[in-house]
């Protein structure tokens, strides 16, 4: 059996650049994502801006079957 050396070498060769391709692309995924992701979704917005959260209703404690069927269904409570 011949174990050919620039046989082997093409083949380390192709491993190496493949795991510097592999690292870069990676980094670079990860570089885009901090770039295109905001900071943080919850924070307090700046200037004009408002931040609006929906309260939650209450739900109709005295009324009759249909009106919590239809609650649950709007609501999923």
């Amino acid at each position: 059996m011949v174990i050919s050396f620039k046989g082997w070498m093409s083949r380390m060769l192709f491993l190496l650049l493949f795991a510097a391709l592999l690292v870069i692309a990676s980094g670079g995924y990860r570089w885009l994502l901090e770039v295109v992701s905001p900071v943080s979704p919850y924070h307090k917005p700046k200037g004009e801006a408002l931040k609006v959260l929906q309260q939650e209703p209450a739900s109709p404690e005295g009324g009759n079957t249909a009106d919590r069927l239809r609650w649950f269904y709007w609501y999923g409570e």
